[in-house]
């Protein structure tokens, strides 16, 4: 694996441009591409160029149950443009009932040990079911968002899911998602027009303040050094 990943890795680099880059994929994988959208800015990027490849990549989300009416709304408007269908996982009932009946709805703001249980039932456990039996995990990472992704290659193993994972917007700017969002006109969530900008459930998500970092939208109520959900466990 090792060798195939350098080889891939040397490939995609040597690529430009994300449609590029997407293309490549679907020529070095016959199947099993997938690509996670939480309907970000980046994530709609993304989004447009592989509608518009009208390849074999899957699209999903995850629907945590709380998310914001503006992600719902950026969700339907994105289908009602391109057309190209979005696969949605959700917790597993029986799992967030007994959290919810045990801990309540609002636990995650007692301690991080609920978050992070939180989490896991609306988030993690259906990521693991979204890649199960996946070859590529796409993901609209940027290096801009965390000071432990500036040295972050563009293609990487993902152990805990056993996918290789790909981050094509890697080494763009804000500016470069935001330009490209607006010369291709691509819905985009109203909350980033509002401060917000890592936008998550909509109990855990607040506009960060001028000069904030970019998570700190996240989680606010907790140390920076815990705010992970465990998506990205690699990263």
């Amino acid at each position: 694996m090792n060798d195939e990943l350098e080889i891939l890795k040397t490939k995609i680099e040597s690529v430009n441009d994300l449609s590029g880059v997407l293309k490549l994929l679907t020529q070095e994988f016959a199947d099993g591409i997938t690509f996670s959208s939480s309907f970000s800015e980046e994530d709609q990027v993304i989004y447009h160029a592989i509608a518009r490849l009208k390849s074999n990549i899957e699209v999903f989300t995850l629907d945590t149950g709380r998310l914001f009416p503006e992600t719902y709304s950026t969700w339907s408007q994105t289908l009602e443009k391109y057309h190209y269908p979005v696969k949605a996982f959700y917790p597993d009932q029986l799992a967030l009932q007994d959290f919810v009946e045990q801990k309540g709805p609002n636990s995650f703001y007692e301690s991080v040990e609920n978050r992070k249980a939180c989490c896991h039932i609306r988030k993690v456990e259906p990521l693991k079911r979204a890649l199960q039996g996946k070859k590529v995990w796409i993901t609209g990472i940027r290096a801009a968002h965390s000071a432990n992704r500036h040295d972050m290659p563009m293609v990487e193993w993902d152990e805990a899911h056993q996918v290789i994972k790909v981050h094509p917007l890697l080494h763009w700017s804000g500016e470069d998602v935001k330009s490209f969002i607006k010369e291709n006109q691509i819905p985009y969530n109203s909350l980033h027009d509002k401060g917000f900008v890592s936008i998550g459930c909509a109990p855990c998500t607040r506009a960060i303040k001028p000069g904030e970092d970019f998570r700190a939208g996240r989680w606010w109520w907790e140390d920076a050094d815990k705010k992970e959900c465990g998506l990205h466990v690699n990263n």
